[in-house]
């Protein structure tokens, strides 16, 4: 998708204290160009919508930057970054130390587990034996394939890997994979659409912080210290302010901030 659709922020514009209306600083914000609900996705007019949009519009208001999302193909999200075609990345990246050695973060904003979801009636676990003989799909450079890979590479039958979720959910809806290993959240948007009707939660793997990462953060440029800075502050004041606390009950009915 290669339309860039700029996010209206009435509260940017607000004059505070040291603020005097002086023009915000844009940010290129990047987030995956195919669908991720609740998290990311397009309208049918095009225009964004979901939790992390939510979340981007909150923080840019808060840190006074004029943000415009851009769509960009997750495999190629961090070198855009580094190549400052996008100035951050808010899209569901979790903190890791192997992408530490190539961007930064900001302080985390959500942590929720990874599941594995399968067919009704086939009863398994989300374990390396419950995967045992299985074909298992994942999306490509994901954590999610990190931990496949490890954890159920020996056991499962078959590991493939896809461009985006969606491809994955779809070819589990169509009965060409036994599995789907992706954040429980966006497996259980999934489960409540049509599509998914087929499937349930199997149930969440073991916890691997090396490979899962310390929850999601807005992946930054090394060395951007001051856009950093903005971020964390931002973060901590919608989640004092009530502001992350408002806009999330409209997506859950737990608190996505995690542990």
């Amino acid at each position: 998708m290669k339309q860039i659709v700029k996010a209206a922020f009435v509260a940017a514009a607000v004059t505070t204290a040291g603020f005097t209306g002086a023009m915000a600083e844009e940010v290129k914000v990047g987030v995956a160009a195919e669908p991720y609900p609740p998290f990311t996705s397009p309208d049918a007019s095009g225009k964004w919508v979901g939790w992390e949009v939510e979340f981007m519009e909150a923080i840019c208001a808060e840190a006074k930057l004029d943000c415009v999302i851009t769509p960009v193909a997750w495999d190629g999200i961090i070198p855009a970054l580094t190549s400052e075609k996008i100035d951050m990345i808010v899209g569901s990246m979790s903190i890791t130390e192997e992408r530490l050695k190539t961007i930064d973060f900001s302080d985390k904003y959500y942590n929720t587990p990874t599941g594995i979801i399968g067919a009704k009636g086939d009863d398994f676990e989300a374990t390396p034996e419950g995967l045992s003989g299985k074909i298992l799909g994942v999306q490509v450079s994901t954590i999610h394939a990190d931990y496949a890979d490890k954890y159920f590479g020996e056991t499962a039958d078959e590991i493939k890997q896809y461009q985006t979720q969606d491809e994955v959910n779809q070819d589990l809806a169509a009965g060409r994979l036994d599995a789907v290993q992706a954040d429980a959240i966006a497996l259980d948007a999934f489960l409540k659409s049509d599509a998914g009707a087929c499937c349930e939660l199997k149930g969440n793997v073991a916890d691997d912080p090396a490979i899962l990462g310390a929850g999601v953060g807005v992946g930054l440029r090394k060395g951007d210290t001051e856009l950093k800075d903005k971020i964390n502050a931002a973060i901590a004041a919608i989640r004092a302010n009530g502001t992350y606390e408002e806009f999330s009950k409209k997506y859950f009915d737990f608190d996505i901030y995690g542990g």
